[in-house]
């Protein structure tokens, strides 16, 4: 409903007033940064005027670096660290503790890494933009860790002309890949408009027998309803096809006790194994103007992920000399998952007091239901010499299907905050949210049957004083809380995470308001942390059985500069730490290093000719397990990866690129709780074509 003059009136001193909307569409600008977001509160504003940490890869930035997919990204985003479990899923990690909260236009799901097969490696040719807001973002999200929430924002329908782009690539290990983005006018005035976007690729990898299929098709629609009224209706579908999937990764010890050091083309895949899913997603949006700067929104998605791996997880250590001693277990997982969502905001601004404030209220549902079942494998040939493994160990005949977990989660929850103009230079945000979930789970052949519900309100506080002209002080609180999903070494579910979010910093504008930077000190909380409970499983099973961390504490520090510092240079740079103890002073989530730095920056040389390069470096990580001589600390040491890049004008409209990833060809693994390692990728290339209309 729009607000009328009338309505004011009967509030003394209250009167809404228009202000114009911020653009946060990073596409086309060729920076490195964002005028605004609505990633932390919802409401529009600069990065300097968000009490929190966040951070934007912009379209430019995922060009010029060739991120491809959104494990490419986070990898290179300020305070994110990546590891990869195998060679279709990966974890995430911000300030010490998981990241689980993945949004789309701001629309949030749940990321669970145990049937993530695919979805790290979802291609970014959609996306204008990703978004981190670190530390707790339970005001938008809901339940969640206090580490980040990822918000991957669509391209839009915007051209009013015939526009768009193909590239053609080729890369190493016989990567080739192609793609289209097209957007045009439906119609004469341009009121209706269209997008179309696809993206196909082949590629092989460095581990042997691995290969990957990856076919990508986006389509959307925008049309202007009415004078402030904007319908957006959309579609993507993503298919990975890969072969020679890796369950798990390689044994980092010998049975002797000694450390493996194979080379990084070691597979622990048959050629037959395979991860094959499908990501649909359908969404829609209406925005309408209400009048005087009010605006309401309202948005609906639906998305669908379904797979079929057949796999085999190999346990146990090998013999040095003979290489025997390896078990395997194949297994083949069918499921699906699906959630439907919806979202209802209104957001304006008004005067109280004789001066202007912004307010946003709004509510959410998401109903998530999964349903995964296993077929086991009958009478599996035994592994042999592992030293002498070539991929070509029979496929097993598969027994019936038998449900490996059902489950439903609902999260309800209506939000608000406002941002008030308390004086001159400063600006007190207040909000909250009333959250409530619950999930319902039956675990493998019906057993360890799980139903949690829980209500909580979540407090929101922030306040950014402006120093001067470019600099802002700023502060910010947040409860968290996220029902656990893990269960101890008796088999007893775990408490709900409790705890507590702080931060504060300084912010500035630079260049003209054309860079951003960041500093801030954070400290985070908790009770309840579940953590990996050595080589202790849940009775029964071969999963990991966790244990409540009492009074984890994380605090830290972060850094950031993005943005174009002078015409024709654009650079992102950033730096955090961080120490995550218990109240014991034990050092918790070890596999998260303590220490990152990132740094990549581009100079036009001249009009036709674009160079640039950076680093990503990051400190040493470990786990403790227990090997063939009882516990032991598995260790990677802090290592830094380089990356090149440039960029040639051959014409107008065609361009060549050059991207080098790993310019050193430095080796390193990734750990995963299994005491197993897979191995990062090797220096690669890929050389690029893009044509542009």
């Amino acid at each position: 409903m729009q607000p009328s003059a009338a309505d004011a009136a009967t509030l003394p001193g209250i009167a809404v007033r228009a202000t114009a909307e911020r653009s946060t569409s990073t596409e086309g600008t060729h920076s490195y940064t964002t005028p605004a977001t609505a990633s932390a509160t919802g409401l529009v504003l600069s990065l300097r005027e968000t009490p929190q940490s966040v951070s934007v890869i912009t379209r430019q930035r995922m060009d010029d670096q060739d991120l491809l997919t959104v494990r490419d990204v986070l990898r290179n985003t300020p305070g994110i660290a990546v590891n990869q479990f195998d060679t279709e899923r990966s974890t995430f990690s911000a300030r010490g503790f998981d990241v689980d909260n993945f949004q789309y236009d701001g629309v949030p799901t749940t990321y669970k890494v145990q049937y993530s097969g695919g979805e790290s490696e979802m291609d970014s040719l959609i996306y204008d933009r990703v978004e981190v807001t670190r530390g707790a973002t339970g005001l938008l999200t809901g339940a969640g860790y206090p580490s980040a929430s990822i918000n991957l924002v669509r391209k839009r329908a915007s051209a009013r002309q015939f526009e768009g782009q193909l590239s053609l690539a080729a890369g190493s290990w016989s990567d080739y890949r192609g793609t289209a983005d097209l957007a045009a006018p439906l119609n004469e005035d341009g009121s209706v408009r269209g997008r179309v976007a696809g993206a196909w690729q082949d590629r092989k990898s460095f581990t042997n027998g691995y290969a990957n299929q990856r076919q990508l098709v986006y389509a959307t629609v925008e049309a202007d309803l009415a004078p402030g009224s904007v319908a957006m209706l959309g579609a993507s579908y993503q298919k990975n096809d890969p072969k020679g999937s890796n369950w798990g990764g390689f044994p980092l010890w010998y049975s002797d006790g000694t450390r493996t050091d194979f080379d990084r083309s070691v597979t622990t895949a048959p050629r037959w194994s395979a991860w094959a899913t499908q990501q649909t997603n359908v969404h829609a949006t209406v925005e309408h103007a209400l009048g005087q700067g009010w605006k309401a929104q309202a948005q609906a998605m639906y998305s669908k992920h379904t797979e079929d791996t057949p796999l085999v997880f190999l346990a146990e250590r090998p013999d040095k000399v003979t290489g025997l001693g390896m078990l395997g277990y194949p297994n083949r997982y069918i499921g699906a998952r699906d959630q439907s969502s919806m979202d209802v905001k209104v957001s304006g601004p008004f005067s109280l007091g004789g001066r202007q404030h912004e307010v946003i209220v709004g509510a959410n549902y998401t109903v998530q239901h999964a349903e995964f079942k296993v077929k086991e494998a009958l009478d599996p040939e035994p592994i042999g010499n592992f030293l002498a493994w070539d991929g070509s160990y029979p496929q097993p005949a598969w027994g019936e299907p038998v449900l490996s977990e059902r489950y439903t989660t609902k999260q309800y929850g209506a939000y608000g905050a406002a941002r008030l103009n308390v004086a001159d230079n400063t600006k007190l945000i207040l909000g909250g949210r009333l959250s409530r979930w619950d999930k319902d789970r039956i675990g493998f052949d019906g057993s360890a049957r799980f139903a949690f519900a829980k209500s909580k309100f979540v407090p929101y506080a922030g306040v950014v004083v402006d120093l001067n002209g470019t600099y802002s002080a700023y502060a910010s609180y947040t409860d968290i809380f996220r029902p656990q999903e893990n269960q101890d070494r008796t088999g007893a579910w775990l408490d709900p995470l409790t705890g507590q979010s702080l931060e504060a910093g300084l912010k500035g504008e630079l260049a003209g308001g054309r860079a951003n930077a960041s500093i801030g000190i954070f400290e985070i909380r908790q009770d309840k942390l579940a953590q990996p409970d050595g080589a202790h499983h849940i009775p029964g099973t071969t999963t990991q059985a966790y244990y409540a961390a009492r009074g984890a504490t994380s605090r830290g520090i972060e850094g950031e500069l993005s943005g174009r510092l002078a015409p024709g240079w654009n650079v992102t740079a950033s730096a955090s730490h961080f120490r995550a103890k218990d109240r014991e002073q034990q050092d918790i989530n070890t596999l998260s290093p303590r220490s990152t730095a990132r740094l990549f920056t581009t100079w036009k040389v001249k009009p036709d000719l674009t160079v640039g390069g950076g680093i990503n470096w990051q400190s040493k990580f470990y786990f403790d397990d227990e090997g063939p001589d009882g516990k032991e600390r598995v260790t990677q040491e802090g290592y830094s990866t380089v990356s090149l890049m440039a960029t040639y004008q051959l014409s107008r409209q065609l361009t060549a690129q050059l991207n080098v990833e790993n310019a050193l060809d430095k080796k390193y693994i990734n750990i995963n709780t299994y005491a197993q390692g897979t191995y990062g990728m090797p220096r690669s290339v890929r050389a690029t074509l893009t044509y542009r209309f």
